[in-house]
């Protein structure tokens, strides 16, 4: 006989009528390990509301808080990676690339869109971390140059939003050299006088950041995300010293100049839009 008996209608529910919570429509805070709600995260662009640590998001969400009504052309959809060294590690780089795409309905790890951000025109170029590590392939460097082209033609700002762990090893050379072609690209934006404004976010790292993402007339970040060039282990075993607390945060890297803003996401429309506004004038 068991010692406690529970009587009461309700209580007792057979595993024949227990019902699962459908997946991601939990999540738990990173930093605070609390719940959080798919729609409170929605409705709180994706910032917890309880710590204010900004999630991980990609190309689709950014678009959703960033264009007025979710209201955008995506350009250049089409482009996909090749293979040209027939790379192989633990898989074929030809296999991997069709798992992701698969995976995470991506063509590659950027997407790009032209839309009105509080009535303005601005091109929106954004990186998807999902996508093999956001890393920076022949395509992310060629979408990148083609979404600078569209804004020198029609004259529109250009918003880069970085978020990536560098240049894509299973590329190699071809991966390296986007860095000198975006930078020559935005060369030419900044020649025209058409502003770029660049965002880094949570990681921006390696060739990403030694290249488009710190060249913007205006580079912002989120709190708390970690940007730099190579790791902190890395370094600390070339230089033979101890980091500083807090190396390599958004943090750190306004209060050594590297950043002329931090920006909370729920408030980054506006203050993008502001910017676009001072510049148009």
């Amino acid at each position: 006989m068991s010692w406690f008996k529970r009587e009461l209608k309700g209580i007792i529910t057979s595993t024949e009528e227990k019902k699962e919570a459908p997946d991601g429509i939990w999540n738990k805070c990173p930093q605070c390990k609390k719940p959080l709600h798919y729609s409170e995260q929605v409705e709180n662009q994706y910032v917890c509301h309880y710590c204010g640590y900004h999630i991980r998001i990609g190309s689709k969400e950014y678009f959703s808080v960033l264009f007025d009504n979710n209201e955008f052309t995506e350009l250049y959809p089409n482009l996909t990676s090749g293979d040209p060294l027939q790379f192989v590690d633990t898989k074929k780089y030809s296999d991997r690339l069709k798992e992701t795409i698969r995976k995470t309905g991506l063509n590659d790890a950027i997407r790009a869109g032209v839309g009105k951000i509080d009535g303005q025109d601005l091109v929106i170029a954004c990186m998807d971390f999902n996508f093999i590590g956001g890393s920076m392939g022949s395509v992310v460097g060629e979408k990148i140059a083609r979404s600078i082209d569209y804004s020198i033609e029609h004259k529109i700002p250009f918003l880069m939003i970085s978020k990536s762990g560098g240049a894509r090893m299973m590329e190699a050379a071809f991966s390296l050299m986007q860095m000198a072609k975006t930078s020559a690209k935005l060369a030419l934006l900044a020649q025209a006088k058409v502003p770029y404004i660049s965002l880094l976010t949570d990681p921006t790292t390696g060739g990403v950041t030694a290249s488009y993402a710190m060249l913007g007339d205006i580079n912002i970040a989120e709190p708390g995300a970690l940007i730099g060039f190579a790791g902190p282990r890395v370094i600390k075993e070339t230089i033979k010293k101890d980091l500083p607390k807090g190396f390599q945060t958004a943090e750190f890297i306004q209060e050594h100049g590297f950043l002329d803003f931090i920006v909370d996401r729920r408030e980054m429309k506006d203050r993008l839009a502001a910017f676009l506004r001072m510049m148009a004038n």
